[in-house]
């Protein structure tokens, strides 16, 4: 499937900015499965931003605007082309071994509501069907519901509300996987949901576990699937933080206004 997505990010203020600096991860790295046939992110109406590689192996852009500012447009645009892989993640970038990935983070804490439902998930023996269980429990235990959480939401308030979006499913199976011992990370991308682009849509988040014998596997609680070849991988983590798309600090007392407008299409081979 040959995949293209058109994501502006356009910030306005109530009053000037004197300065602000942000960080990116919003491009994609080839992999089995995922070949990059072109990527820009750039500041219009500028040129393509500086980037370098980050010790999860994202690749991570960079700008800064040193003067005073009322707006800036953020714009990502890149043609992606992809196969099914059952959601196995193989000739990724990986500088970090997967035990890594057990670790806790303040999003992801391996809380006693979090200890007590990832005990409950069924499966035997097996890490895979565990894992498949577990992605079926998050789904069924927070329902898609925006509005109700934010970035700052931990796994273990997503569990208790009952509700929450794509980010809260992927931080909750992330703490529950590592309960039970199972290297887990935060994954953020796109997804190409059949929709026609003039419909709402936005970048995307799920998780990634580790199973003996076969490696890196997506699961997507959401959506109820592992990866497929609808899916563009951006960035990995331990938490949102991690890998969130867009982090930065601004100088200056004003308002923000945010409109984000993301377009992932499907064409031909």
């Amino acid at each position: 499937m040959r995949l293209r997505v058109r994501h502006e990010t356009s910030y306005h203020y109530d009053a000037p900015v004197m300065a602000m600096t942000q960080l990116l991860r919003l491009a994609p790295r080839p992999h089995d499965g995922q070949r990059v046939l072109s990527w820009q992110v750039r500041v219009m109406p500028g040129r393509p931003l500086p980037s370098f590689i980050d010790g999860f192996g994202n690749i991570v852009h960079c700008h800064a605007i040193n003067h005073p500012h009322r707006a800036v447009t953020i714009l990502v645009a890149g043609e992606v082309e992809t196969e099914a892989t059952d959601g196995v993640v193989r000739g990724a970038a990986e500088p970090l071994p997967p035990p890594f990935f057990l670790r806790e983070t303040r999003l992801t804490a391996a809380e006693p509501a979090i200890v007590d439902f990832a005990r409950g998930i069924g499966g035997g023996n097996s890490v895979l069907t565990v894992l498949h269980a577990l992605m079926r429990a998050v789904g069924e235990r927070v329902a898609y519901r925006p509005g109700v959480t934010d970035t700052a939401t931990t796994a273990a308030e997503a569990l208790a509300r009952g509700g929450g979006v794509c980010q809260d499913h992927a931080h909750l199976f992330v703490a529950a996987a590592r309960a039970r011992g199972i290297p887990a990370r935060y994954v953020g991308g796109y997804l190409w949901t059949g929709m026609a682009p003039e419909h709402d849509q936005a970048s995307h988040a799920w998780a990634e576990a580790f199973v003996p014998d076969i490696g890196w596997v997506g699961f997507d609680p959401s959506n109820g699937v592992c990866p497929t070849e609808a899916y563009i991988r951006t960035s990995v983590g331990l938490d949102y933080l991690a890998a969130a798309p867009t982090r930065g600090i601004r100088r200056g007392d004003a308002a923000e206004t945010l409109a984000v407008a993301v377009a992932v299409t499907a064409g031909d081979q």
